[in-house]
């Protein structure tokens, strides 16, 4: 079961705010970088996943694009807010002495678990190539953090072509299986076919949602599996709201402990997925968890 299998890391955002992190508005887990005493949470949190046997970590920077940025009138930290990201990713592995891959955070540009962008193509182009460009010295390969549309998806990659950096292609996905711009996931075949991917995998899922729709991932013909949420529900409607941490209004579900997860992992597996892990509420112990089962 072992062969091959990709064990990702799990929520960071939510992991350090859990550590007690004091959340600044809508920038959730990146408000570590307003102070330098908490740059070492940063580090900590990535070394928690590390030692759990996570063998991918993620730069913690999902909140740090222009739109987040400007909600927190902090529009001129792009630049020194994701060269932290990556520095700190860096250093937890250093300090692991393990082989560990970093995985350069390239969010969505919108409103979280939404199709709208609010930009142009030129635009949303320019944004994706900025931040990866600033990035890219401190990472190994990108993840497409929680995309909702061809057209951003395509962006992205675009964005990321001249890197020569595979990249993990992390999709969100609704009840109905659908990508929030109504897309399907079969529709992304013939996008991707001119990129370089290292995987297709759920983004910020349920389980649910994944067992539903394994197949469509399979017929991708790319390695694939899921980062999957423990909140109860993301309605479609959903919107951020500042200064609380959003499982006060997702709702943290109480059946999907470590158990639980590893149970889940083990179906996808022997399924045919073979990148797993964890997003918001899924913690270094679900990680540990399934690491010591394989």
């Amino acid at each position: 079961m072992t062969k091959n299998i990709n064990i990702l890391d799990g929520g960071f955002g939510q992991a350090i705010i859990n550590k007690g992190l004091n959340q600044i508005g809508t920038l959730w887990g990146c408000s570590a970088y307003l102070d330098q005493k908490d740059h070492q949470k940063v580090i900590e949190t990535h070394l928690e996943f590390i030692n759990a046997g996570s063998k991918i970590i993620t730069t913690s920077n999902f909140t740090i694009r222009k739109r987040r940025l400007a909600q927190n009138k902090l529009e001129n930290k792009l630049k020194e807010f994701l060269e932290i990201s990556g520095k700190l990713a860096q250093e937890a592995v250093k300090l692991s002495n393990k082989n560990i891959k970093i995985a350069g955070s390239l969010p969505t540009r919108g409103e979280t678990y939404k199709s709208d962008v609010f930009l142009s193509d030129e635009e949303l182009l320019k944004e994706f190539h900025e931040s990866a460009s600033i990035i890219n010295p401190f990472v190994d390969l990108f993840y497409l953090d929680v995309l909702c549309s061809s057209k951003e998806i395509k962006l992205a990659l675009e964005s990321i072509k001249f890197f020569n950096k595979q990249a993990i292609v992390g999709i969100h996905l609704k009840n109905n299986g659908k990508l929030p711009s109504g897309e399907s996931i079969a529709d992304l075949k013939k996008l991707l076919s001119a990129y370089n991917i290292r995987a297709v995998i759920g983004g910020c899922i349920s389980p649910e949602i994944y067992q539903k729709v394994s197949n469509e991932f399979k017929s991708l013909d790319y390695e694939y599996g899921f980062k999957v949420n423990a909140f109860e529900n993301i309605p479609d409607n959903w919107s951020i709201t500042p200064n609380a941490n959003p499982n006060l209004s997702l709702g943290k579900r109480k059946d999907l402990d470590s158990n639980k997860f590893v149970e889940f992992c083990k179906s996808a597996i022997k399924d045919g997925a073979s990148f797993v892990g964890g997003c918001c509420e899924i913690n270094h112990n679900h990680i540990k968890a399934l690491s010591n089962e394989l």
